[in-house]
């Protein structure tokens, strides 16, 4: 069985990139770990009042389906944080 942060990895580019850059927004990670990531969407995900939903619905409930002792923060905004690495879609 593969590592946590391997799975979640690849949740993120296979399933979460290719849905965010669908909707215009790019996806960022600050972190990865076995326990925890740090998100940060952009583009038009940046200020966008549907974050907070998409965050609960649909970005969380798939790092917990791959790892659900992970902790998972999201931000959000115009400005990328310093260190942050784009995900881009796998697949």
């Amino acid at each position: 069985m593969e590592s946590a942060k391997v799975e979640i990895r690849k949740i993120l580019e296979q399933v979460l990139a290719p849905l965010v850059e669908a909707d215009g927004g790019k996806l960022y990670v600050l972190r990865l770990e076995d326990d925890a990531v740090e998100i940060h969407l952009a583009g038009r995900f940046s200020g966008c009042p549907g974050n907070e939903v998409v965050a609960r619905r649909i970005i969380g409930p798939a790092i917990s389906a791959v790892a659900p002792d992970a902790v998972c923060i999201v931000t959000s905004g115009a400005l990328v944080p310093e260190g942050a690495t784009r995900v881009h879609p796998v697949g």
